[in-house]
Formats: structure tokens, C-alpha cells, sequence
């Protein structure tokens, strides 16, 4: 991230507030200069976090100034007590900005079951507020990281008839499947764009996106995507149906999917990037069941991190996923090496140029089903001993 990916009017700011116990940073900030436009996409888990219960409702409204989250603690399954600390952290921080709280949205993920400390937000908010730049949005990112190996940035820019930065913050590596999971996206922009384009751009690209990624198939209760447009930009206002729309879309689309993609490579313990990619479906809902039946199946995961092109776990797991196929017309193929023809082997030499394949740390396995013109894509990890140790350990 360089100076150049930063949309204007946006300012962040991290630190560490002792809700982590191993020092590194916990607390971040994002606020706009003016109340910006917002649009959001939440978990569907039915066990919702306190700081959902809070920012659902603000999103709802359409405007957003500010963003506060915490990493370290989830502050979910804290009853009543849990919410009226954030309830309290919202209130800590309208107070240091001097806006009103309902433009304020709070995220927090972590150990679950645990209640939030109010202590660290006393403290550290208007450390946080004092030291809003425009260039600490890495310390932002650094502060949103739970088991996260690495921070997750992705940008873009539109240059021509509008010129407009999306910029795109997220955190996940454990507790990834579809429908939002352990997940938080805070994405920016400095577009001015037409709130009912900015809500239904985001859903299109949610789903192409981080709700089309599994790392282990659970769903968190914290997870959220909030996309902020301040209008900051030299540039008019984008609205729906125009050419000036789709491209912010696909703006949107591909900052989005660089995120999803590093949060699956940096899957708990994963070793590779898998692209499970269906074609030839009679419809792109039957696509879509496919391919998240492979790229959930932990035999077919394990495989890939043992390097075996076992294809018979994949052609099982199109076949239990509840779609309408005629197994003897399915091909099977790791990159462009055919391992399954019309739903028998392609042989021995074949098998050994797939796992050659398997030994690079990213391929894409097509399953083509030959039974109408749709297609869709998932991507997934493998899934080793790392996993296991990694969560075994998690509270220790």
C-alpha cells in the first residue's frame, strides 16, 4: 500500500490497548472527513455479536462516519453486559469526534464467550482519534489481524472520466465459509456514488467474492462488509445503469476477490490456493452448490495438501452435493491435465502429470458437468496438521 491508494477524506489510526495479550496492536480507526454513504453485508449466522446488533441498524440508515474495531475479543455470547460496552465504545468515541454515534459502526472479532474490557477503549480512543492520518491505514489493518499471518490490503483506481481510489482492508484466516464468515472488510472510496448502485454493487460482489471462499466451513458471528463512498473525489456522481457504473463495479469486484484470495491463502495452516471452478451446468445455482461441495469436503482439502490427485473425491462430492447430474459425462481436470473423462480415468500418466500440478501453490480444478452453458467458481485451501494445532491452541 503507497500513499497513491489512499481515497481522499479518509483518516486511520491503530494501536495496541492491552486487549491482546501479546502486545500487538488491538484497536483501529477509520473516519471520514464527512458523513459518507455506506452500504453493508453481515453474517447469517443466527448467533449474532453485540457489534452487529449495534451497526445493522446504523448501515440500515445509509450513513457512516467512522469505523471502530477491536481484534482480540469477539464481544459475542456477553448478553446484555457485552452490548452495553459497545454500546459504551460508541459513545466514548462520538464524544472524542464530536458526531453523533449513530454514524459511528463498531466491529470486533476474537475469542468468543468472553467479555469485552471497557478499560482499553477508555484509554486508548482518544489515543486513536489523536493520531488519525492518512497514511496509518497499516496500522489499521495490523490491528484488525486475529490468527491472520499477514494484513490484507487491495486497491484500485479509476482514471478518465471520473477518477475515484477504492481501498480495501480485511482480516480473516480461520472460521471462512460462505455467508460471511470470520471475516471483517472495511472497503473505501472516494466515489460519489448512488446509494441504491453502492448497496447492490457490494451484494453482487460479496457473493463473487467472500461468500464464495471456504477455509474450514464455519460461519463466525462477527463477520461484516461495510463500503464507505465520501465523495471526496474530482469526480460526479456515478449512477446505476451506466457505463461509468459497471466499471465501478468491477472496481469493487476485483478488490473484493484480491481480499477473499488472500484471506483463503492465509487459511489456518493452508499451503495452497485452490480454485475450484464448475462449468457446463444447466444454471449457475447449480454451479455454485457444486463447486462449494468440493471446496468443503475436507478428504478432497486433505488431498490437495498431501499432493494426491484423487479425483474420486472430487466426482463424490459433485454427486452428494444435490445438484442433477449424469456422472458419466463429468471431465475432471487439475490446470489442463484431463484426469477424468465422461466420468471414468484418463490413466496413470495423466494422474502423474496432475500431481505435479498439485506440488505448485496455486492450480485450478475444472469440473465440467456437460450439461448446459453455466458456470461458477470457489475458492478453498488445503487443510493439514497446522489447522488442528493452531485451533487446539487457540485459547491457550
Amino acid at each position: 500500500m503507497n500513499s497513491d491508494d489512499i481515497p481522499a477524506g479518509f483518516r486511520f489510526s491503530g494501536i495496541a490497548s492491552g486487549i491482546k495479550k501479546t502486545g500487538k496492536l488491538d484497536l483501529g480507526l477509520i473516519v471520514s472527513d464527512c458523513p459518507a454513504d455506506c452500504a453493508g453485508v453481515f453474517t447469517r449466522n443466527k448467533v449474532i455479536a453485540a457489534p452487529l446488533i449495534l451497526t445493522k441498524p446504523r448501515v440500515a440508515k445509509g450513513k457512516c462516519q467512522a469505523i471502530l474495531v477491536n481484534s482480540g475479543n469477539a464481544n459475542a455470547c456477553t448478553g446484555a453486559e457485552g452490548l452495553q460496552v459497545a454500546e459504551t465504545t460508541l459513545q466514548l468515541l462520538a464524544g472524542e469526534l464530536k458526531i453523533i454515534d449513530n454514524l459511528i459502526a463498531v466491529a470486533s472479532t476474537g475469542v468468543i464467550g468472553e467479555l469485552l474490557p471497557l478499560e482499553p477503549f477508555n484509554a486508548g480512543i482518544p489515543k486513536l482519534v489523536a493520531g488519525l492520518s492518512a497514511v496509518q491505514a497499516p496500522t489499521v489493518a495490523e490491528a484488525m489481524k486475529t490468527t491472520d499471518a499477514f494484513s490484507k490490503v487491495a486497491a484500485a483506481t479509476e482514471h478518465g472520466k471520473q477518477n475515484y481510489r477504492i481501498l480495501g482492508l480485511a482480516k480473516g484466516a480461520g472460521m471462512i465459509h460462505p455467508n460471511m464468515a470470520t471475516m471483517l472488510a472495511f472497503i473505501l472510496t472516494d466515489a460519489q456514488v448512488a446509494p441504491e448502485l453502492l448497496s447492490a454493487a457490494l451484494q453482487k460482489a460479496v457473493q463473487k467474492s467472500f461468500n464464495s471462499i471456504t477455509v474450514d466451513g464455519d460461519t463466525s458471528t462477527n463477520d461484516m462488509v461495510l463500503l464507505l463512498a465520501n465523495g471526496a473525489a474530482d469526480s460526479s456522481m456515478i449512477q446505476p445503469d451506466t457505463l461509468e457504473a459497471e466499471k465501478f463495479s468491477q472496481h469493487l469486484e476485483r478488490v473484493l476477490l484480491d481480499l477473499a484470495k488472500m484471506i483463503v491463502r492465509d487459511g489456518e495452516g493452508a499451503t495452497k490456493l485452490v480454485q475450484i471452478r464448475v462449468v457446463g451446468a444447466k444454471n449457475e445455482d447449480s454451479a455454485r452448490i457444486a463447486a462449494r461441495s468440493v471446496a468443503t469436503s475436507a478428504l478432497v482439502k486433505t488431498a490437495f495438501f498431501g499432493e494426491d490427485a484423487n479425483w474420486g473425491r472430487i466426482i463424490a462430492a459433485v454427486g452428494y452435493s444435490g445438484i442433477d447430474v449424469d456422472p458419466n459425462m463429468i471431465d475432471i481436470s487439475f490446470n489442463h491435465i484431463p484426469v477424468a473423462v465422461n466420468g471414468l480415468a484418463a490413466g496413470a500418466e495423466q494422474e502423474a502429470k496432475a500431481t505435479v500440478v498439485l506440488q505448485q501453490d496455486e492450480f485450478i480444478v475444472t469440473i465440467n458437468l456437460h450439461s448446459g452453458p453455466a458456470e461458477s467458481s470457489y475458492y478453498t485451501s488445503d487443510l493439514n496438521y497446522e489447522y488442528v494445532k493452531i485451533n487446539a491452541d487457540y485459547r491457550t
